[in-house]
């Protein structure tokens, strides 16, 4: 029986990053699989009053399916402490670290992982960024450090193209950061408390997996596990744990590589909440190791705790 069993459940989605619109797939699945468990489940659109539709709907444990800003950054978490209330998920502070990619990749480099060369640039010189500050060069990625999901991501092939994609990334949160284009395998590492699940490898129709590649099926070949040597699975699924461990995750968190010829694996970001659809990818992991998706949730719900 689940630690949660005859409790008052919130899931808590939706909110108001520019990842609403996967947050609200996200909880509804969720909200669903937890209600096939057995579980007394209200679903909490995140806004400015959700503090006072808590304590309106009794909650006594918070299962928190938001993404981006003000949900993955350590703000709602900040808040659920404040009140009280147990919920899924990393802390405030691995939160916080996790969703700022300055910070993450600085603790990555600390923790010897291999993480591509990379610059930041504040947003107010973004317009200004040319080729020749890049000891790198081209082709690069450019992304906003305050953002998932891929959003205002882009690869760079051309001089023409840095200015736009870096100032599309500039109208997002944060900093912006340019980074060497590493050529090799995308590989997504699911981690539940501690312990990798299983890597899986990514192969979009493009040549970038950006968030239409992410959110609309079809259009990304997945395979699990990973079509990679064995030692090279073993060194990123231990890669993955440790950045899990580093940054002080709890629960569920997806880990995003590039995986280089040589077996490198180059690590991207740490994904404190990772997307629960139809189309993500750690319900697929786990699939593949025989855990369903209502037991995924309640394992993840079984979790949940107060963490400052």
């Amino acid at each position: 029986m689940s630690t949660w069993t005859g409790k008052r459940v919130a899931v808590l989605y939706g909110g108001r990053s520019s990842e609403r619109e996967v947050s609200l797939r996200t909880g509804a699945a969720c909200a669903d699989a937890l209600r096939q468990k057995g579980h007394d489940v209200v679903l909490l659109d995140v806004d400015l009053e959700v503090a006072a539709r808590l304590r309106a709907e009794r909650v006594e444990v918070a299962f928190v399916a938001l993404h981006g800003r003000f949900g993955e950054d350590g703000s709602i978490q900040g808040l659920l402490e404040s009140m009280a209330i147990p919920y899924t998920g990393s802390g405030v502070l691995a939160s916080a670290m996790g969703m700022d990619k300055t910070v993450s990749k600085a603790i990555f480099r600390s923790l010897g992982l291999a993480v591509a060369d990379y610059r930041v640039f504040p947003r107010a010189s973004a317009g200004s960024i040319g080729v020749g500050d890049l000891p790198f060069g081209l082709p690069c990625v450019v992304k906003p450090a305050g953002e998932g999901s891929s959003v205002g991501v882009h690869l760079v092939n051309e001089a023409a193209e840095l200015g736009p994609a870096c100032r599309d990334a500039a109208s997002h949160a944060g900093d912006v950061i340019v980074e060497r284009y590493v050529k090799g395998t995308e590989v997504d590492v699911a981690v539940l408390d501690g312990k990798a699940l299983g890597a899986i490898e990514i192969v979009p129709a493009n040549a970038f997996y950006d968030y239409a590649a992410k959110y609309t099926a079809g259009t990304t070949k997945y395979f699990y596990p990973a079509r990679l040597p064995e030692a090279h699975v073993r060194a990123v699924m231990e890669a993955a744990e440790a950045a899990h461990r580093g940054i002080g995750c709890s629960g569920v968190t997806r880990v995003d590589f590039i995986v280089a010829g040589d077996g490198t694996p180059y690590i991207l970001e740490v994904n404190t909440l990772p997307g629960m659809t139809a189309t993500s990818l750690v319900p697929k992991i786990a699939a593949g190791l025989g855990l369903s998706f209502p037991d995924l949730c309640e394992r993840i719900l079984d979790g949940a705790a107060l963490k400052a």
